[in-house]
């Protein structure tokens, strides 16, 4: 793996971290959940060779600090910090516009992004934006992230995280998690499970950040970005440079559902990517080769 020159940017609010590798038009890759720049370690090389590729921490995730480590977050600040990273990492006076993926929480953003900064943007993909104000059923769901909140200020992390996860399986089907672990660096984050083996030294570091994150995320991330409601008129506007994106083993989950109802409405393909939710970390390869293609006019 390359290792990949590094910076930071002072927004509103907090400072940023980012990553840059590669050489060529320029490709935001926007993290979700407990997720940081470490998260695209698998498909950042490979993309590397035709892109310049950027990944970050998120505000208040792993290396980029908020002043306030208490401050209310939005999908709107998400997005603009987004915006402000590619104008800074943007060719001077290049009218070139940049790709963006975003996944889960990070499609939201991105999403935001597009409709906010079309000029910046030539193309998004949003990969399961969990944007459930968009379906019929958004009350239910309004109810689950009320749990969760509940559930975290009177019984902790972990059983706040079982009932987030419950209510993202298909039909509401989950088994509750015996222990706290987490799988290392994923886009959702929701996902809990027993973590009995000795992982690898970089791995184990991924891990201990995204269990170090998951309280932020928790509280901050999921009661405000759920809550988000796309504006459609604006969304419908720039449909054409806008790729909806689901797992292909996702169908019937609660992050499968918003894209594909978006993608109905606005009369575009659902493309599958291979995996589920999680796609991005358990099939790397797949999964870069996928965006390769959904990136390409």
């Amino acid at each position: 793996m390359t290792a990949p020159s590094t910076g930071s940017l002072r927004v509103n609010g907090a400072t940023l971290h980012y990553e840059v590798r590669g050489q060529g038009p320029l490709l935001l890759l926007i993290p979700g959940g407990t997720g940081g720049a470490a998260s695209f370690d698998g498909i950042a090389d490979e993309l590397a060779t035709e892109y310049t590729v950027v990944t970050y921490d998120p505000r208040g995730m792993s290396r980029s600090v908020l002043d306030d480590p208490e401050a209310e977050q939005s999908v709107a600040e998400h997005a603009d910090d987004a915006f402000r990273l590619l104008k800074l990492l943007s060719p001077a006076g290049s009218p070139e516009r940049a790709r963006v993926l975003g996944v889960s929480s990070g499609a939201i953003a991105a999403l935001h992004l597009l409709t906010a900064h079309p000029e910046r943007v030539e193309l998004v993909v949003a990969h399961e934006p969990p944007i459930v104000e968009v379906l019929p059923d958004a009350p239910e769901h309004r109810a689950l992230v009320a749990r969760v909140q509940e559930t975290f200020r009177t019984q902790g992390l972990m059983p706040a995280m079982a009932v987030f996860a419950a209510g993202l399986k298909k039909d509401g089907d989950a088994t509750e998690p015996k222990s706290a672990g987490v799988k290392e660096a994923e886009p959702g984050a929701a996902e809990v499970e027993v973590a009995e083996v000795e992982l690898p030294p970089q791995a184990a570091a991924r891990a201990e950040q995204t269990m170090a994150n998951l309280p932020y995320f928790v509280g901050r991330i999921v009661p405000s970005f759920m809550s988000y409601a796309p504006d459609m008129n604006r969304l419908e506007a720039v449909s054409d440079r806008l790729v909806l994106a689901c797992g292909q083993d996702s169908r019937g989950e609660l992050p499968y559902r918003p894209a594909a109802l978006l993608a109905e409405r606005l009369g575009t393909e659902l493309r599958h990517f291979p995996g589920g939710h999680t796609g991005l970390t358990t099939h790397p390869a797949e999964f870069a080769e996928h965006l390769r293609k959904a990136l390409r006019p």
